[in-house]
């Protein structure tokens, strides 16, 4: 009968905690990286989304159209300004027609030319500002473009 050499329990110890450590290094972290980002661009984009409608709805206060191009854009701002504070990005709001918040002149609606409609434009781009580093490069597939909002407000009729 031969017998079987029983393993080495001393020589084993460890390996569990090894293991495990590789297993949070190449498996959960990059789980929860990516799940971070991912939810980040969903507060940009919800932000977004609100910059633009604040801006939409302040433009309908009374004045004249410069008055309400400034007040849209800066209502936006207000709504958007920790995004502004991460980017280092500055707003002037008495031109209103460079990204990151674009008030557009009063036009006719789309299918309602008897009206005017103003549109508020919001973006963030999220390729030269990433929340991660390099997850700018990761998600540049997938958002090769800024992350915009776009609301739209129909001016009261007689408007300046």
């Amino acid at each position: 009968m031969s017998m079987r050499p029983q393993p080495n329990r001393r020589r084993q110890r460890g390996v569990v905690t090894i293991e495990y450590a590789f297993m949070l290094m190449l498996g959960v972290l990059p789980l929860l990286l990516l799940t971070y980002t991912g939810v980040m661009i969903m507060a940009v984009q919800q932000t977004l989304a609100t910059a633009s409608s604040e801006g939409a709805r302040a433009s309908l206060r009374f004045g004249t159209t410069e008055q309400r191009r400034v007040a849209a854009c800066e209502a936006a701002q207000r709504s958007m300004q920790w995004l502004l504070a991460y980017s280092g990005d500055s707003v002037s709001c008495s031109n209103a027609a460079a990204a990151p918040i674009v008030v557009s002149m009063p036009a006719p609606c789309d299918g309602l030319a008897d009206t005017q409609c103003i549109h508020v434009a919001v973006s963030y781009d999220y390729g030269s500002h990433p929340f991660l580093p390099g997850t700018g490069r990761l998600y540049g597939w997938v958002l090769d473009k800024p992350i915009s909002s776009i609301a739209v407000a129909q001016l009261d009729v007689g408007s300046n």
